[in-house]
C-alpha cells in the first residue's frame, strides 16, 4: 500500500475560483494515479506550497491576485525544476500562451478540456512531456523564434529532438536510442543552447516548424 502511494502523482492546484479548486479535485481523485496535495487561491500561495510540498505537477491558472500565473510559473520553474507546471486557464490569447512556456509552463490547456483528458495530461507532464491544446499548439508554432533549419546539431541531437517532440520523457528516450538517462539530460540542454530555445516545449514546437516532427504529435493524446 506504501509503495503504490509512493508512486502517485502529486498535484498541486493553483486557482483563484473555490470552485473551480474543488471541481478540479474532485476529478483527479477519480484516478488512484493521482494525489491532490493542496491547493493555492493565488500566486503567491502557488510558490510558497510548492515549496513546501515539492508536487510534481502543479496545475496552474493564469488569471489570479498577488501573483498571476505566468509569474508564479517563472518562479517555480526557475526554483523548482523538477516540478512541472501545467497551465489549465480560460484564456486563450496568444500572449498568455506564449507568456506561459517562456516562463517555464511544460504545457497548457482550456478550460474546456475533457477529464479524461486533463488527467493523462497530468500524468504525461509529470513524465516530462510537452502538452498544448490544439489552440495554444498552433500559436507558438507562429511565435517560436529559432533558425529555419537545426544546423549546428549533431546527428545525435537530431534524433534526441525527434523524439522529445514525440513526447517522450527522458528515461523512454534514454531507452529508444540505448543510452543513460544522463546522456540525454546533457544532449536536451546542448539542444536548447544551441537553438537559443528555453524549454522542452519550444523545442518540440521548434521541431514541427522546421518539419523535424509533424504538429499532430506535439500535444495532449486526443484519440
Amino acid at each position: 500500500m506504501l509503495a503504490m502511494r509512493a508512486e502517485r502523482i502529486r498535484v498541486l492546484i493553483a486557482d483563484d475560483h473555490e470552485i473551480v479548486r474543488r471541481g478540479v479535485h474532485a476529478l483527479l481523485d477519480l484516478d488512484p494515479a493521482l494525489e491532490v496535495v493542496g491547493d493555492a487561491a493565488d500566486g503567491t500561495q502557488a510558490v510558497r506550497l510548492a515549496h513546501r510540498l515539492r508536487p510534481d505537477v502543479v496545475l496552474m491558472d493564469l488569471s489570479m491576485p498577488e501573483l498571476d500565473g505566468i509569474e508564479a510559473t517563472q518562479v517555480i520553474s526557475r526554483e523548482l525544476p523538477d516540478t512541472r507546471v501545467l497551465v489549465l486557464t480560460s484564456m486563450p490569447e496568444d500572449v498568455s500562451v506564449s507568456g506561459a512556456v517562456r516562463a517555464g509552463a511544460i504545457g497548457y490547456l482550456l478550460k474546456e478540456t475533457g477529464a479524461g483528458e486533463l488527467r493523462q495530461a497530468i500524468k504525461s507532464a509529470a513524465a516530462g512531456q510537452v502538452q498544448l491544446s490544439p489552440r495554444a499548439a498552433a500559436t507558438l508554432i507562429r511565435e517560436v523564434i529559432s533558425p529555419e533549419r537545426p544546423d549546428g546539431l549533431s546527428r545525435r541531437e537530431v534524433d534526441v529532438l525527434r523524439l522529445l517532440a514525440r513526447g517522450l520523457a527522458n528515461k523512454e528516450l534514454a531507452r529508444e536510442l540505448g543510452i543513460a538517462e544522463k546522456t540525454v539530460k546533457t544532449h536536451v540542454s546542448s539542444i536548447l543552447g544551441k537553438l537559443g530555445l528555453q524549454s522542452r516545449t519550444q523545442a518540440a514546437l521548434y521541431a514541427r516548424r522546421v518539419g523535424v516532427t509533424p504538429l499532430d504529435v506535439v500535444g495532449p493524446n486526443r484519440s
